[in-house]
């Protein structure tokens, strides 16, 4: 019998990743998505369509409201996305307060009602400089907490969590995926910018994976 496992899917390519991981290891999945405001909330679109494909059941769920309480982020606040490597001091201004432990308390409540037994979600190592939620500190006082928080324990699951971008993307393309199937941009405009750090971490991957990003640039 197939396990029922929520996965938080933002449309990106390591959520990418994992979704389609999760789903080829013969799980039940249920995706889930959250629009906290992003100015980046294309990869909303971008995620659905994703699930389409995969015949995925998929929530989008508006959490919006909150940015009147964890503003200050050049994700959600009218701040000037940074240009230039991911590991740059400048990186920080993407951090939206305290967003994974919200996003994971909601999609754990998500599961106990689904009746599914683990939340995927996909932190990396590439993330452990910048997002203190992607640490495994974090990791592991949240699978703690989410096996106790509810009658029903629930596992947080992140399969990538001590690999780098460049690791989960060959992964990726060795199970075929299509990552023209996502955006990963943090300037919602028509073409990926190219010079934010979440474009030139992805452009990185790429080229050292010898592969060809199927996305189009400014």
């Amino acid at each position: 019998m197939a396990q029922k496992v929520v996965v938080i899917f933002s449309g990106g390519m390591d959520s990418f990743t994992v979704l389609n991981k999760t789903v080829r290891a013969g799980n039940e999945v249920y995706a889930l998505s959250f629009d906290y405001g992003q100015r980046h909330r294309k990869e909303l679109d971008y995620a659905a369509r994703a699930c389409a494909d995969l015949n995925v059941p998929h929530k989008v769920v508006d959490i919006s409201a909150i940015n009147s309480l964890v503003g200050g982020s050049s994700l959600t606040s009218d701040i000037d996305v940074p240009e230039g490597h991911y590991e740059e001091q400048s990186m920080q201004s993407t951090v939206v307060p305290n967003r994974n432990m919200i996003l994971l308390s909601l999609a754990v409540g998500y599961a106990v009602s689904l009746g599914a037994g683990e939340v995927h979600y996909g932190a990396h190592s590439g993330d452990h400089a910048i997002y203190p939620d992607c640490r495994p500190e974090f990791v592991e006082k949240m699978k703690d907490v989410c096996a106790i928080a509810n009658y029903e324990p629930v596992d947080i699951v992140t399969p990538y969590l001590h690999d780098s971008k460049i690791a989960i993307l060959a992964d990726g393309l060795a199970m075929g995926l299509d990552y023209g199937k996502t955006w990963t941009c943090y300037n919602g405009r028509e073409k990926a910018c190219g010079k934010c750090g979440a474009c030139q971490e992805r452009l990185e991957a790429f080229a050292l994976n010898n592969a060809s990003d199927p996305l189009d640039y400014e």
